[in-house]
């Protein structure tokens, strides 16, 4: 089936282009732009009174939702922000740096993380243990060992690694490792929230999640979210007025309060037009039965396709050898090739582009993303041969 008629305007505006970097940026449906027109309009109307109209309808919509999607029971347990950097900065404010802090994460993940954790690690107090993510057959039994070993008091890892595409299938048993309740424990959805099928089910009270929508919930920047554990009593130190929104009428104490669910990891004023184009895209998808399992199995479909393809190029240096991760039971929704360096990934990325053919790479690894939006006759390699 072509899911291609929710996306005319960002079709139309790219004709003549093979757009394979939906794992970084991905087209909009159509739906998004009335959203926006939406959001100007429900300001218009309700001015001063839009926060409070947007937290009675808006967010609750959205955390029933996101919790459906995500498999969690407490939808008011997720809070919104305008980047996940926000969120984790958040959540590790609330750890103690007057002593040393152990941080035991991988050697993928996202700047968001890599960036600010290398920071800190800067400074004495923080240890910082990073473990490889190859060989991935063993990547689960070398993490709980470390987590055993260093008694963390904070663990970080993505479900779906960024720079290669594999996808963590036990992340139950991880958490269950984790035998210190102090310890906290953040998985980074971003790469795995409506594109892989995810169940919080058994972990919702344990595990920081964080995601968004920029990638595969398909409605851009600046609508992303965290659950927070059921349960969770931390008074994180970065924090902001929505963090008790409802009660700022109320006499003040003499200690910060705190929102007894998810909105305690609140921060402050944001533009909220990102959170329509996300409940626009989800009420899209909702309207057409159009589940994460379904969305999974179009895209994995299209990668089969495109390596039967590519396998017919002949092409010598993009070709299933140089695959990153060969099974697809455990990639995303993103195919990643290396190569020997930088420099020639780079220049074939720009070759690539020079044809019309839209892909990114991350250092020595190229990356080719699947989505909706693609078709079997959209998949054209011809060109391939001027590569």
């Amino acid at each position: 089936m072509s899911y291609q008629h929710f996306y005319t305007r960002f079709l139309k505006a790219n004709e003549g282009k093979q757009h394979y970097a939906c794992h970084s940026h991905y087209f909009w449906p159509d739906c998004t732009r009335e959203a926006m027109l939406q959001y100007w309009d429900d300001s218009a109307r309700y001015v001063d009174a839009k926060w409070g109209y947007f937290f009675e309808t808006l967010v609750p919509e959205l955390q029933s939702k996101i919790s459906e999607i995500i498999g969690t029971s407490a939808p008011e347990q997720l809070v919104f922000a305008s980047n996940t950097h926000e969120l984790l900065y958040r959540i590790m404010s609330c750890l103690d740096y007057s002593r040393e802090v152990t941080i035991v994460s991988t050697d993928s993940e996202f700047h968001s993380f890599q960036r600010q954790v290398t920071r800190m690690n800067e400074q004495d107090n923080i240890n910082l243990i990073s473990v490889p993510t190859q060989p991935f057959d063993t990547f689960s039994a070398r993490f709980k060992a470390a987590i055993n070993e260093h008694q963390p008091d904070l663990v970080f890892f993505s479900h779906v690694f960024f720079n290669s595409g594999y996808v963590v299938d036990d992340v139950d048993s991880i958490v269950a490792s984790v035998t210190n309740d102090d310890t906290l424990i953040v998985v980074d959805g971003y790469h795995g929230f409506m594109a892989k099928p995810t169940n919080l089910k058994h972990i919702e009270d344990r595990v920081f999640y964080l995601s968004g929508s920029y990638k595969y919930a398909q409605a851009g920047e600046g609508a992303c979210f965290a659950h927070i554990p059921i349960g969770c009593t931390l008074r994180p130190v970065y924090t902001g007025w929505f963090a008790e929104f409802g009660t700022l009428d109320k006499p003040r104490s003499g200690e910060v309060q705190y929102s007894t669910d998810g909105m305690r990891f609140a921060g402050a004023t944001m533009d909220f037009t990102a959170l329509y184009r996300l409940r626009a895209v989800l009420e899209l998808f909702e309207a057409h039965h159009l589940s994460v399992e379904k969305i999974d199995e179009h895209v994995m479909g299209m990668q089969r396709h495109f390596l039967a393809q590519l396998d017919a190029s002949g092409h010598t240096q993009i070709n299933r050898q140089a695959l990153v991760v060969k099974d697809d039971n455990v990639r995303g929704h993103f195919l990643t090739f290396e190569f020997d360096s930088a420099d020639e990934t780079q220049q074939l990325a720009n070759a690539l582009k020079a044809q019309n053919i839209l892909t990114d790479y991350r250092g020595n690894r190229l990356r080719f993303g699947f989505g909706l939006y693609h078709t079997p006759d959209y998949v054209d390699l011809s060109a391939l041969s001027k590569v």
